[in-house]
C-alpha cells in the first residue's frame, strides 16, 4: 500500500506542476506559458502547502501503526493538515470573492498592503479550521475519511466562488485581479484533485482488509 501511496503522490506532483501552475498562469492572461513562473518563490508556497498535505494524508490513511500509540496524536496531525487545506481554500474563496466585487480595487477598501496582515488572517482561518475539526473528528476513528470528505466539499463550494467571479473580472478587464482568481480556481482543483488520492487508496485498504477478515472458508 505504501508504494501505490509513493505512486500516487508522484502523480499528483506532475499535474500540479505540469498542469495546474500552468493552467493558472494561462487564466491570469499570460499569453506563454515558460518557466519564469517556476522561478517566483511566492507561487512555490502553495505548491509545496499541497504536495506536503496530500503526502501526509496519504501515507496516515495506509499506514495502521498509529494504533499502538496514543490516537491524540494521529488526530492532532490529521487537523493541522486538513486546516491548512481548508484555510487555504477559504482564503482563496474570500480573496476570489472581494477581487470579484471590487476589482483592481480591493485595496482601497481592506488593507492588504502589509503581509502581517495576509498572514495573520490566514493563520486565524487555519486555527478556527484547527479547532472544528478537531472537536468533529476526536471522538472517531475515520478520521481521513472524514477530512477528505470535508476538502471535498470545500474545493467544490470554492470553485462556486472563484469561477463566476473569474469571469467577472475578466469581462470588466481589470488589470490585477485575475491573478487573485485564477489562483482560486488552480487552488479548488488541486485541492479536489488531492482528496481522491486518500479516498481511493482507502477503498483499496477497506477491501483488502475484508477479504483478511473472511478467512479460510469452512465446510
Amino acid at each position: 500500500m505504501r508504494k501505490w501511496g509513493t505512486v500516487i503522490t508522484i502523480l499528483y506532483v506532475l499535474i500540479v506542476l505540469g498542469l495546474l501552475l500552468p493552467g493558472a498562469v494561462f487564466l491570469a492572461g499570460g499569453k506563454s506559458i515558460s518557466l519564469a513562473a517556476y522561478k517566483e518563490w511566492v507561487v512555490w508556497i502553495p505548491i509545496v502547502i499541497v504536495l506536503v498535505s496530500q503526502a501526509l494524508l496519504l501515507f496516515l490513511s495506509v499506514d495502521t501503526s498509529w494504533r499502538r500509540l496514543k490516537p491524540r496524536a494521529h488526530i492532532l496531525v490529521s487537523c493541522l493538515v486538513t486546516a491548512t487545506l481548508l484555510a487555504l481554500l477559504t482564503g482563496a474563496g474570500i480573496f476570489s470573492l472581494g477581487v470579484g466585487v471590487y476589482g483592481d480595487h480591493l485595496g482601497d477598501h481592506f488593507s492588504l498592503g502589509n503581509g502581517a496582515n495576509v498572514l495573520g488572517c490566514w493563520s486565524a482561518l487555519w486555527v478556527a479550521w484547527a479547532v472544528l475539526f478537531y472537536f468533529y473528528c476526536r471522538n472517531s476513528i475515520e478520521t481521513i475519511t472524514r477530512a477528505t470528505s470535508w476538502l471535498l466539499k470545500g474545493s467544490i463550494l470554492e470553485l462556486l466562488v472563484a469561477v463566476p467571479s473569474h469571469v467577472l473580472v475578466r469581462r470588466r478587464h481589470d488589470c490585477s485581479a485575475p491573478m487573485a482568481t485564477s489562483f482560486g480556481i488552480a487552488t479548488g482543483i488541486a485541492i479536489m484533485v488531492l482528496s481522491f488520492g486518500p479516498s481511493v487508496l482507502l477503498l483499496y485498504k477497506k477491501r483488502l482488509d475484508e477479504y483478511a477478515n473472511r478467512g479460510p472458508s469452512t465446510k
